[in-house]
């Protein structure tokens, strides 16, 4: 298997069918891929909504959790069941455009052999969410890139895809998933950092209500730096 797309979910029954079909449609020209689903201890519609689309679409596997168990023992029980080499992850709630993958494949395969990149990670670009949400957001990167000297400007953008023999040797611990690209600079690999577009969020009804706006133009996968 040349690629998987692992998605760490938890009470997503409302998001993963369209996020699911973008990915189908996104990765239609790649010839191996897996899509593995980790139901974090659903107890709402998810497990029986999976059930039904993978009746409808061979390429996806699903793990499940009898409890929910964060999301960083998500990522790591997709890794293990995922038979890729490459890995994709995404945030089930449809945050991260699955798009954005196939070019982001190319720059991964590519820079491997010439610049030790190991990782290639996203970076949310014309964000339009709250004022005060960037402004937090952009505290909080500023004071993570400074201590940990990864090139990471955004470490919340969830959309990575990296390499499996990395992850492999990489320490497993709570939250590792918020420190991915130090550990792999920390190891001596290299993080490439791209653009890409944000979704749009609601903020007549919930900040963490997200309705998808996938008319508007998306950037294809440009390097931003390499750390």
């Amino acid at each position: 298997m040349f690629l998987s797309v692992v998605i760490p979910a938890h009470y997503e029954a409302d998001n993963l069918p369209q996020l699911l079909n973008e990915i189908r449609t996104s990765l239609a020209c790649m010839e191996s891929y897996e899509v593995g689903v980790v139901d974090d201890g659903s107890s709402d519609n998810t497990p029986t909504m999976l059930d039904k689309i993978q009746s409808e679409f061979p390429q996806l596997r699903i793990v499940r959790h009898a409890c929910s168990c964060g999301q960083s023992t998500a990522l790591m029980t997709g890794v293990d069941a995922a038979t890729g080499e490459i890995l994709a992850t995404l945030d089930g709630d449809g945050q991260n455009d699955p798009i954005d993958i196939p070019g982001m494949v190319d720059l991964l395969v590519q820079s491997r052999q010439t610049e030790e990149v190991r990782m290639v990670a996203g970076m949310r670009t014309k964000r339009l969410d709250s004022h005060w949400r960037i402004i937090s957001s952009r505290i909080a990167n500023g004071v993570r890139s400074r201590i940990l000297k990864d090139g990471t400007p955004d470490s919340g953008c969830r959309i990575k895809l990296f390499l499996r023999q990395i992850f492999e040797i990489l320490p497993r611990f709570n939250h590792m998933h918020r420190f991915m690209p130090s550990l792999v600079v920390s190891g001596g690999g290299k993080v490439a950092v791209v653009e890409r577009l944000d979704v749009v969020y609601d903020e007549q009804t919930n900040l963490d209500s997200i309705w998808f706006d996938r008319s508007a133009p998306v950037h294809s996968p440009v390097r931003r730096a390499v750390a």
